[in-house]
C-alpha cells in the first residue's frame, strides 16, 4: 500500500474542512445566542451542581469545550464568577464535549450524513442573505454543520484503510508492550494531537476514523482520548496568560481537574475497558469494539462520556481542594491590586457578542481610574507642603498617561472585534464603549492641565484666597458626586436599564456653581488683596472643572447611546 506526499495533503486539507465547519458552527451559535450564554454562566452557577449543568448545556450548544473554558476564564477575569463557580462549569464543558463524540460516531459513522450536506446547504445558504440577523447566525450554524460532516466524509475517505494491510502498523506493536508506560506514552501523543489542532473535537475526530479504518487498536484510542482531555486544558492556559491572578487560577483548575482524572484512569485501563465493553454491547446493543472497528467509535464515545461522568462524580466533592491548590500553585502578585493597565480584556479574541462583558468591565475599571485624579487634584490645591506637591504633580501625570494607554487598547481591541460580523444590537454597544472612553480620556487631560495650571501657580508664588479655595473645594465636592453616578452607571451591566436623571441634576448643580463662582470672580476684580494673576488661574481651574462634569454627563449619555 503507497501513502505518498499527495495523501498526506488530503488529509490535512480533509482535517481542515472539518475544523473550519466546527468553527463555523460554534461562531454562528455564538453570535445567535451570546446574550442568551452570557446569562446561562452568570445566572446559573449558584452552586457547583448548577455550574456542571451550565458548562454541560453551554458546551453541548457551542459543540466547543475550548469556547466554553475561554469564556469562563475571562468571566473569571471580570470578576463575574468566582473560582469555585468556574470549577463546576469546566468540569461540566468536560462532559458537554462528548456530544460531539457521539454525534460523530453515530451520525459520521453510522449514517452517510455527506449526503444530507448539500441539502443543508439549500436551507442555511439562502439565510445568510436574510435581513434578519437571527436567520443569519442560524444559517452559519446550519452551513457549519454541513461542511463539519462533509469534513468528516472527506477525511475518511482520504485517511487509507488498513484492515487489508495489518502489516503496515507492525511497528505500533513495539509501543503496546511497555504496560503504563505504553498507555503514558499514547496519552503523551492523545495531548500532542490536541495541542496542534487546537480542538479536542477535531483531534476526537482524528482518533475515531483512525479507529474506523483500523489503524489503532480499541485500548490505543481510548489512552489517546484521555491524552485529548489535556491537551484541551492548553487553550484556557494560554488565554489566562494575558488574564489576572484568578483567571490563571481558573485555567489552572481546568488542567488540575482533567490530569488526575486521566491520572487515575491510566491506572486503571486494562480493568476499566474490559467491563466498559461489556455493557456498551448488552445496553447499546453493538459488537465487540475490541474486534469490530465498525463499532469501534461508538465504543470510544462510551468511554469518552463514562470517564467524564466518574471523574466529575469523583471530583465535584473535591473542589475547594482544586481551588486551594489553585491558589497555591499561581500565588498573589506584589501588585496585583494595584495594577494599572487592562485588567479585564486581552484574554483572546472570541465572538463579540461575549466580548463585550469584558469591555463594559474594563470601561467601568477606566472610570474608576478617572474618577481617582479628582481626589489627587483637590489634595494638590488644599496643600501647601511642597513634597506632597511634588507627589502629586508625578501621580496626575502617571494618571494621564494611564488614561491615554487604556484609551489606545480598549480602541484596538474594539477594532479587531470590529473585524468580525457583529449584531446591530453589540455594534451600538461598541460604539457606546469607544464614545466613553474618549470623554475619560479628554478627562484625564483635563485634570493633567489643572496640575500644571497650580504648578505653574505656585511657582510664581499666586496663592488662593480662603474663599477661592472654598469655592473650588465646593466644586470638587460636585465633581466626586458626578463621578460616584457615573461609576454606578458604568458598573450597571445592562447599559439600556441605566437611569442618567440624577447625573443631568448633578451637572446642572455644577453649571449654576460655575457660574456663581465666575461672577463672585468678577465682582471682587479690583479689591483690595484681590490679586488678577490668582484670580485668572482660579477662572481657568473652576472653568476646567465645569468642562470635566460636562464630559461626566457626555459618559453618561454615551452609556444610554445618546452620543
Amino acid at each position: 500500500m503507497s501513502f505518498g506526499f499527495w495523501d498526506v495533503i488530503q488529509v490535512l486539507g480533509a482535517l481542515c474542512f472539518f475544523i473550519y465547519g466546527m468553527k463555523m458552527m460554534s461562531d454562528g451559535i455564538q453570535r445567535a445566542a451570546g446574550s442568551q450564554l452570557r446569562n446561562i454562566l452568570r445566572t446559573m452557577t449558584k452552586n457547583r451542581f448548577f455550574g456542571v449543568g451550565t458548562g454541560f448545556i453551554t458546551t453541548a450548544l457551542v459543540q466547543s469545550s475550548s469556547a466554553t473554558t475561554v469564556m469562563t476564564v475571562s468571566f473569571v477575569n471580570a470578576g463575574l464568577l468566582t473560582l469555585v463557580e468556574s470549577a463546576g462549569i469546566m468540569m461540566g464543558a468536560n462532559i458537554g464535549t462528548t456530544i460531539t463524540g457521539w454525534i460523530v460516531s453515530v451520525l459520521g459513522f453510522k449514517i452517510n450524513l455527506s449526503a444530507y450536506s448539500i441539502p443543508l446547504f439549500a436551507v442555511g445558504v439562502p439565510m445568510l442573505f436574510s435581513n434578519r440577523s437571527k436567520f443569519k447566525y442560524w444559517g452559519e450554524f446550519i452551513i457549519g454543520f454541513a461542511i463539519l460532516f462533509l469534513g468528516l466524509n472527506y477525511l475518511k475517505s482520504a485517511v487509507p484503510n488498513l484492515r487489508g494491510n495489518p502489516e503496515v502498523l507492525d511497528f505500533l506493536a513495539n509501543f503496546t508492550n511497555w504496560g503504563i508506560f505504553s498507555r503514558i506514552f499514547f496519552v503523551f501523543i492523545g495531548t500532542l494531537i490536541t495541542i496542534i489542532v487546537q480542538s479536542s473535537s477535531a483531534a476526537m475526530a482524528i482518533t475515531l476514523t483512525m479507529c474506523a479504518q483500523g489503524w489503532i487498536p480499541f485500548e490505543v484510542a481510548a489512552a489517546m482520548i484521555l491524552g485529548e482531555n489535556i491537551g484541551t486544558t492548553i487553550t484556557a492556559e494560554v488565554a489566562s496568560l494575558v488574564g489576572n491572578t484568578n483567571a490563571k487560577r481558573s485555567a489552572r483548575i481546568h488542567s488540575m481537574f482533567n490530569i488526575i482524572g486521566v491520572t487515575w484512569m491510566v491506572i486503571l485501563l486494562p480493568y476499566f475497558l474490559p467491563i466498559l465493553s461489556n455493557l456498551a454491547q448488552s445496553f447499546l446493543g453493538i459488537s465487540d469494539p475490541y474486534l469490530d472497528t465498525t463499532d469501534m467509535p461508538i465504543g470510544l464515545s462510551a468511554f469518552h462520556t463514562a470517564f467524564n461522568l466518574m471523574n466529575v462524580l469523583i471530583m465535584i466533592g473535591f473542589v475547594n481542594f482544586l481551588v486551594k491548590a489553585a491558589r497555591w500553585s499561581v500565588p498573589d502578585k506584589e501588585g496585583d491590586v494595584d495594577e494599572y493597565r487592562l485588567k479585564f480584556i486581552g484574554a483572546g479574541i472570541r465572538t463579540p457578542e461575549l466580548a463585550t462583558v469584558e469591555l463594559q468591565k474594563e470601561t467601568a475599571h477606566f472610570g474608576e481610574i478617572t474618577s481617582r485624579m479628582s481626589i489627587f487634584a483637590k489634595e494638590l490645591i488644599n496643600t501647601t507642603d511642597a513634597k506632597l506637591q511634588k507627589k502629586k504633580y508625578k501621580k496626575l501625570s502617571k494618571y494621564e498617561k494611564i488614561t491615554d494607554k487604556l484609551e489606545i487598547e480598549i480602541t484596538e481591541y474594539i477594532t479587531k472585534l470590529s473585524n468580525q460580523e457583529i449584531t446591530p444590537r453589540t455594534s451600538t454597544k461598541l460604539r457606546s464603549i469607544l464614545n466613553i472612553c474618549n470623554e475619560l480620556e479628554s478627562i484625564g487631560d483635563l485634570f493633567y492641565q489643572i496640575s500644571k495650571t497650580i504648578e505653574q501657580k505656585n511657582e510664581n508664588r499666586n496663592y488662593f484666597l480662603p474663599e477661592q479655595r472654598n469655592g473650588l473645594n465646593e466644586m470638587f465636592v460636585l465633581i466626586d458626586k458626578a463621578f460616584k453616578e457615573m461609576n454606578r452607571n458604568l458598573n450597571e451591566s445592562h447599559y439600556d436599564k441605566v437611569d442618567i436623571s440624577r447625573a443631568e441634576a448633578i451637572e446642572k448643580e455644577i453649571n449654576r456653581h460655575r457660574n456663581n463662582l465666575r461672577k463672585e470672580n468678577q465682582s471682587m476684580l479690583g479689591s483690595e488683596g484681590y490679586s488678577v494673576e490668582s484670580a485668572m488661574i482660579y477662572n481657568n481651574i473652576f472653568n476646567s472643572l465645569e468642562k470635566i462634569g460636562d464630559h461626566i454627563i457626555s459618559v453618561n449619555e454615551a452609556i444610554i447611546g445618546e452620543v
